[in-house]
């Protein structure tokens, strides 16, 4: 398949294609004309390479652990190097330090926006008309 056709298949633009190509991530083959040429298994490892990239590895990670992953959400490495092991070990704490600071910000959110709708429920439940305000600290700064 062409580049275009990988691009709508996994929703990836086709200069981000390029790019991974560039990486060393996604190799195509080459038609005589020149144009890339992609394989079925090219739309599974782009939707890998996305999720490793979501998840917050770069691409020099997701270079060295690409050839390891036989299937979506498993890494198989055999004879790995302490290196290897040791950068994954890195990345796994990375991403758990991340998860936990995501968490902290979700859950504030969350409190903030229930506090709000339940004042405007209560002001509702009341007569008032006037929309919640946030709060001062809150405000955007003045330009």
């Amino acid at each position: 398949m062409r580049i275009g056709e990988l691009s709508a298949r996994t929703g990836t633009p086709a200069r981000l294609l390029r790019y991974y190509e560039e990486q060393g991530l996604l190799v195509p083959d080459r038609s005589p004309n020149g144009y890339r040429d992609y394989c079925e298994r090219s739309v599974d490892r782009v939707l890998q390479i996305r999720g490793l990239l979501d998840s917050g590895l770069p691409t020099r990670v997701i270079k060295q652990i690409l050839p390891c992953l036989k299937e979506p959400r498993s890494i198989q490495v055999a004879d790995a190097t302490p290196e290897t092991i040791a950068t994954l070990v890195r990345e796994r704490d990375s991403m758990t330090q991340r998860i936990t600071c995501l968490i902290r910000s979700r859950d504030a959110i969350a409190e903030y926006v229930d506090s709000v709708l339940a004042q405007q429920r209560e002001d509702a439940r009341r007569g008032a008309t006037v929309p919640a305000q946030p709060p001062e600290a809150c405000a955007a700064p003045a330009a």
